[in-house]
C-alpha cells in the first residue's frame, strides 16, 4: 500500500473521543491514573498521535475499553460505515434479504444504562476519595 495514502490513527485524538463518548472528564481520567496525573497531563497526552504502550493501556483500563478500540478507532471509517448501511429510513432488510437480528437492542440498553449507573456510582466514590484527601 503507498504510504502517502496510508491513514494513521492519531491515538490521542481518540482517548479524548472515548473519554468524551463516556461523559469523563480530563480531571476524573486524571484521578483515575493516580497521583502523577493532571488535567494538564491528560490535554498533552491526548494532543499525542501514538502513545506509549504503557500509558495506553493504563489509560484504556481506566476508560474500561479495549486498548485496541483506542489503536484502531478510525471516526471517518465509522461514518462511511453509517453512511453505507443506513439509507436514513430504513435498513436495507428487503422481502429477499433473510435477515435476522442476533442482537436485543433492549438487552444492549439495559447493559448500557447499568454500565453508566455502575460508572457513576465510582466516579462518586473517587471524588469522596479525593474529598477527603482535603
Amino acid at each position: 500500500m503507498d504510504t502517502s495514502t496510508t491513514k494513521t490513527i492519531h491515538e490521542g485524538r481518540n482517548v479524548k473521543r472515548f473519554r468524551e463518548m463516556l461523559g469523563i472528564k480530563q480531571e476524573a481520567l486524571a484521578a483515575a491514573l493516580g497521583d502523577e496525573w493532571n488535567q494538564k497531563k491528560i490535554s498533552l497526552l491526548e494532543a499525542k498521535d501514538k502513545l506509549e504502550a504503557g500509558i495506553l493501556e493504563d489509560v484504556a483500563k481506566a476508560l474500561k475499553v479495549p486498548v485496541e478500540a483506542i489503536k484502531n478507532f478510525d471516526e471517518e471509517a465509522a461514518l462511511l460505515n453509517i453512511q453505507n448501511n443506513y439509507d436514513g429510513s430504513v435498513i436495507n432488510a428487503g422481502p429477499t434479504i433473510n435477515y435476522q437480528c442476533t442482537i436485543d437492542p433492549i438487552d444492549k440498553m439495559i447493559q448500557l444504562y447499568e454500565r453508566m449507573l455502575k460508572e457513576k456510582d465510582e466516579k462518586i466514590e473517587l471524588l469522596q476519595k479525593l474529598f477527603e484527601r482535603k
